[in-house]
């Protein structure tokens, strides 16, 4: 049986991700106070963990900053009101999978955390990324789709493996940016642009079908639809 850990003070959120948690057959812990929620988080073993990102004591922030620097990759989904780019940023380069933002629909709830802990298997079972015909085998470095070898130099296998960790999800080009490159935002570059139409035409190719797609005035996302 899959083991999930909630951190999260307020019961109202913590029993409705409880019963959802049930339900998907996950053994179910709470903990609403950061600092004993982190050593649970540190002394346990999780297949996922959904963690509130304001919470006494310790916040969601450094409670996910110390499981990373312990060396410990159990799925992190933050959850939060605080809904910014910069929050989302600050949330991801924390060492957080994916971030939702409160009030969430119980769907994509269970779509995320469903989407993470399949992930994290396929992490455990040979460390390679799979969405579709699209494969990243990260230890190897080497990128697949449909079975043929894609050549892409360092930073577009990068770009490609944050697609791939996020499929499904709208990733904006600050995120990219600054998740990547560690640099400032500036809406007046096509720095982007470039790096993304550079990696979708290795991967789109005229035979297959779009996985890179636009999400005008927004960003970018990989995707089937």
């Amino acid at each position: 049986m899959p083991k999930a850990l909630i951190i999260e003070d307020d019961l109202d959120t913590a029993n409705q991700i409880y019963f959802l948690l049930v339900k998907l057959g996950f053994d179910v812990i709470i903990e609403g106070n950061g600092e004993f929620a982190l050593k649970r988080a540190l002394s346990e073993s999780f297949d996922v963990i959904t963690l509130d990102r304001m919470l006494p004591s310790l916040d969601g922030i450094a409670i996910t900053q110390s499981i990373r620097a312990a060396g410990n990759k159990t799925p992190i989904l933050l959850l939060s009101a605080l809904g910014l780019v910069d929050d989302r940023v600050q949330g991801l380069k924390a060492g957080g999978d994916d971030y939702l933002i409160k009030p969430f629909a119980p769907e994509e709830l269970i779509a995320r955390i469903e989407a993470l802990v399949r992930r994290q298997n396929q992490s455990q079972t040979n460390n390679t990324l799979i969405y579709e015909d699209l494969e990243l085998d990260l230890i190897n470095r080497v990128a697949k789709r449909a079975g043929v070898p894609i050549s892409l130099v360092a930073k577009e296998f990068k770009l490609l493996e944050y697609l791939m960790r996020f499929c499904g999800q709208t990733l904006t080009k600050k995120m990219i940016l600054e998740s990547l490159w560690n640099l400032n935002f500036d809406p007046s570059t096509n720095f982007i642009e470039v790096h993304i139409a550079r990696l979708r035409k290795k991967v789109d190719t005229p035979n297959l079908k779009p996985l890179i797609h636009t999400v005008r005035g927004v960003g970018y996302t990989l995707s089937s639809k």
